[in-house]
């Protein structure tokens, strides 16, 4: 009887813990849509000296990212790991960078990322709620 119960028991706790399982956080398709725009957000400020940044609201999305992560059960190691991931930083420049190619932006045409920070400005679109046009 005693080892009914304790298989019982382990049978249980493994379910139970298979369900709080979390897929990855490259997988979180809101977080990761954030982080993109903001990374894009970013280069084009670096590459446009007409566009300036607006740092305390990409601050300010940054943490409604974090905290929406939290709630999604991830812990601040997982989320720390993942935004610090040199592998998922590739991955993530490789979409920003496919992105603004797609948008017209040449490499090495500073122009070219100003035309494109103003359009998002412009649409105010998530990229462009992080750019100021001066």
């Amino acid at each position: 009887m005693k080892r009914l119960m304790l298989s019982l028991v382990f049978a249980f706790g493994a379910t139970a813990s298979m369900a709080k399982a979390l897929p990855p956080l490259s997988q979180q398709s809101e977080i990761n849509e954030g982080l993109l725009a903001v990374g894009i957000a970013d280069e084009i400020r670096k590459q446009c000296a007409s566009i300036s940044p607006r740092y305390v609201k990409a601050l300010t999305f940054m943490s409604s990212l974090e905290d929406k992560a939290r709630d999604l059960g991830y812990t601040d190691q997982q989320i720390k790991a993942y935004v610090t991931s040199k592998a998922e930083k590739a991955k993530m420049r490789a979409k920003g960078e496919a992105y603004l190619v797609d948008a017209g932006v040449k490499k090495g045409d500073a122009e070219s990322y100003c035309t494109v920070g103003r359009e998002e400005v412009a649409k105010r679109s998530l990229i462009g709620s992080f750019l100021r046009v001066r």
